[in-house]
């Protein structure tokens, strides 16, 4: 907090941000209520901001051609990197795993457009890890390469981590050196890890993070046994937003995620990443103190069309914006395509209180839709995050 105040007059240097966060005095951004008030600028906006001002929307205060690398992502959206070391702050989920200076790496993220695999590199040149840029398919080579070099790591996907091992067992070859595995860009569900500690690789982590933010989270271990959570990076501010809205929710309810950077290069201030997590109460076992995450769980973005309009997490959120008396709103889209019916859930203290037909003339007056109305009682509704329900049967 007590960098925050350079961090935005830092962001308000770069012509897109100077235009997101005109009229704020950077002077009193200096607490977690007031970083609240400012808007939240989401990966879903890259897109546009970037076409109207290229290449980054204006949001580098290093001109582009003084950066080292620019790289493109599918949409396209394209992606700053600098010149310092470890730019993209991979270092710390590799330390976690115990990858110490000399250890070799196979790192198997795709060096071709996308930021991956130098995240990778900025991490393992800062511990002292020599790197095999492998990226991704060639599967033969890959075997090959981990049977003749004896990595002590593998960095990539945690889906193209199985294939190499079914294809070493296929060759015959002994890729038993690699014993450690950092994964992330993909979910790792608790049998995928199973399987590959069960087939040679014990310590399996995984690490949160995206191409506009780098490392945002990793998970950290004891003598082997992975502890809940993730840990957050050090160089980060997390929020936990409600979807659709900038508001910041109580510890432990599921929302966006929303990072602020301290990037000197590119500076992102209340940056929505789309992803949905809550924060683990307590600190990790493995003695780290900085906050924790519950890891990646699910998208965001819940927009569902509803008789061909769109209704959008935002519009959810006005309504309920317009009766102090709701804790909170879900919408539950039930019935059939072509046969949807609407229903906002809102809990309430005092169903008394609330007027369900003025609520039934909101829905109508922001969505354009006619819906129904359920009032429950205050924690009834599912801690997923979740702002529009799409249960509609597709059979």
């Amino acid at each position: 907090m007590a960098g925050l105040p350079q961090l935005i007059a830092a962001a308000q240097g770069a012509p897109g941000w100077a235009r997101i966060l005109r009229g704020v005095d950077a002077r009193a951004i200096d607490s977690r209520a007031a970083l609240a008030q400012l808007p939240v600028t989401r990966k879903s906006d890259l897109k546009s901001l970037q076409e109207a001002q290229p290449p980054f929307g204006g949001l580098t205060v290093t001109p582009p051609r003084q950066l080292r690398r620019l790289f493109m992502s599918p949409g396209p959206i394209f992606d700053p990197e600098g010149h310092g070391a470890d730019w993209w702050r991979f270092a710390r989920p590799m330390a976690a795993l115990g990858l110490r200076a000399g250890h070799l790496i196979q790192n198997c993220f795709s060096y071709h457009f996308t930021p991956a695999a130098f995240m990778a590199e900025g991490g393992a040149a800062r511990i002292g890890c020599a790197v095999i840029p492998a990226g991704i398919g060639q599967t033969e080579m890959q075997v090959q390469a981990i049977a003749a070099l004896m990595p002590d790591a593998y960095v990539g996907t945690p889906s193209f981590l199985k294939i190499i091992i079914e294809k070493a067992r296929e060759m015959g070859a002994d890729i038993r050196s690699m014993q450690r595995a950092l994964v992330g860009a993909e979910a790792l569900p608790p049998s995928l890890r199973k399987w590959l500690q069960d087939n040679g690789v014990p310590q399996v982590l995984q690490m949160y993070g995206s191409a506009d933010v780098g490392n945002i989270a990793y998970e950290s271990q004891t003598d082997g046994e992975v502890h809940p959570g993730m840990v957050l990076d050090e160089e980060l501010i997390l929020e936990i937003v409600r979807p659709g809205t900038g508001d910041p929710v109580a510890e432990g309810e599921v929302g966006e995620v929303v990072v602020t950077s301290f990037n000197p290069d590119y500076p992102l201030v209340r940056f929505g990443t789309g992803d949905m997590s809550a924060v683990l109460p307590g600190i990790s076992p493995c003695g780290r103190t900085n906050t924790r995450i519950r890891g990646w769980m699910g998208r965001a973005d819940q927009t569902t069309k509803v008789r061909a309009m769109f209704v959008h997490p935002s519009q959810v959120a006005e309504i309920a914006r317009r009766f102090p008396q709701i804790a909170r709103a879900r919408l539950v889209v039930s019935g059939t395509i072509g046969n949807d019916v609407m229903t906002l859930h809102c809990e309430v203290d005092d169903a008394a209180a609330v007027q369900p037909e003025a609520l039934v003339d909101a829905i109508r007056d922001v969505t354009k839709l006619r819906g129904e109305v359920k009032l429950v009682g205050r924690g009834s509704l599912p801690n997923d995050g979740k702002v529009i329900e799409d249960a509609r049967r597709y059979e």
